[in-house]
């Protein structure tokens, strides 16, 4: 019976709603992206494609906590280091929907999110010399992309579309990015540095913040999508 989810096991119920619920979201993400104008269509199916991975990565972490009680530290990186950076692609995806934009803030959104996740790996694997080591690269990344998205030439670039639940949508992703992800560097710094935070705790943040993070990401990029494409077809 220890390896079949108890009803005491609260950690293990979170993994089991992130998972079933990240898949629905993928089927209804691929449908509606059927229904949107064909300039958005690529950016639904990225979003689709984000909730989809992390259900299936999660189906994974949620048997391995369950079988050993233990943090799934190597299955939730991978997640990350596909996820997160499709997220980041998503900036350039949806501006290029609206207009012409440069292909180097492609580029620069996605190497930052990689050095942002490669490195917290390192130093939660303990491949650095040094938990705090790991944990600046993560800053030094995140920082970046913030910057980018801000203030970088992606902001500079949603700030001129002229369209207003665009500009209003890309403000709501901005804060997912830089409130939602403020999460996961505090987890680190808690979880790995400080050691204050259990890892049941801990394991039940990283679930509720990700169920958060990608589905509310891509409900806001529905959102735009849906409304750009309703007032194309008026």
């Amino acid at each position: 019976m220890e390896n079949f989810l108890q009803s005491t096991d609260y950690v293990g119920v979170t993994f089991w709603l992130v998972s079933v619920t990240m898949v629905a979201s993928t089927v209804f993400f691929l449908y509606e992206g059927m229904h949107v104008k064909s300039s958005w269509r690529l950016s639904m199916l990225v979003v689709g494609l984000v909730t989809l991975i992390a259900g299936i990565h999660y189906y994974y972490m949620r048997d391995y906590w369950i079988a050993t009680g233990e943090s799934p530290i190597v299955y939730r990186y991978i997640d990350w280091l596909i996820t997160v950076p499709l997220q980041m692609i998503e900036f350039y995806l949806i501006l290029t929907a609206v207009r012409k934009i440069p292909s180097g803030i492609f580029w620069r959104l996605l190497i930052g999110s990689l050095v942002m996740l490669i490195g917290g790996y390192l130093g939660e694997a303990d491949y650095l010399p040094g938990s705090m080591f790991g944990f600046m690269i993560v800053m030094v990344g995140w920082i970046y992309l913030l910057y980018e998205i801000f203030s970088g030439e992606a902001g500079k670039a949603a700030a001129k579309s002229g369209n207003k639940a665009f500009v209003n949508a890309f403000s709501a992703l901005r804060m997912i990015v830089t409130v939602g992800w403020s999460i996961y560097p505090l987890g680190y710094v808690f979880g790995y540095l400080i050691g204050s935070i259990d890892i049941n705790s801990l394991n039940v943040i990283y679930n509720l913040v990700d169920f958060i993070n990608k589905i509310a990401f891509g409900l806001v990029i529905w959102s735009v999508a849906m409304s750009s494409t309703g007032a194309r077809s008026k």
